[in-house]
């Protein structure tokens, strides 16, 4: 069943609107992730990327990340058609820890060159994750890395019974 667009109100962003193969762009909003009580990222620097039926992901600069946080990364890894191999790292607040929740691309490819060890994290990992104060919304499914707020509309990939390509 092919899924039917959601038309975007002004002021948002249809998922599918975005392209194929995806489109890498700096971002100005206002990110934040909060894990166990610790804000343990509050930038304005990140990097988006948006691609067909996925709602952003978001890359964080390393400096912009309470980087004694992450644990060294793990032996977790996948592959990209677009961006290459990620590599994971785990995550360690006071006494929680969350196992493969951030993953990052240290050799990307040249097309994604500018998110070399910009980090991104599972939000339904996460106490809370905020784009400019809005709470985010986990892309469905929990495999993919989306941040759902209001200003983004789907219907979006990783929803029970999802289309394939």
């Amino acid at each position: 069943m092919k899924p039917q667009r959601i038309e975007p109100k002004p002021g948002q962003e249809s998922v599918w609107d975005y392209p194929r193969p995806p489109r890498l762009e700096d971002s100005k909003k206002h990110i934040q992730i909060i894990f166990n009580g610790e804000t343990i990222v509050d930038t304005c620097n990140a990097k988006r990327i948006l691609e067909t039926s996925h709602p952003p992901v978001y890359y964080i600069p390393p400096a912009d990340i309470k980087l004694e946080y992450l644990i060294i990364q793990t032996s977790q890894s996948s592959f990209c058609e677009w961006k290459g191999n990620a590599k994971y790292y785990s995550l360690c607040v006071g006494d929680r820890e969350i196992e493969n929740t951030a993953w990052f691309y240290p050799e990307p490819t040249s097309r994604f060159a500018s998110i070399k060890n910009y980090v991104a994290f599972y939000a339904h990992t996460m106490d809370a994750c905020y784009v400019d104060g809005e709470k985010v919304t986990p892309q469905p499914g929990n495999f993919y890395g989306g941040w759902v707020t209001s200003d983004i509309v789907g219907p979006f990939k990783g929803l029970p019974g999802s289309w394939g390509w």
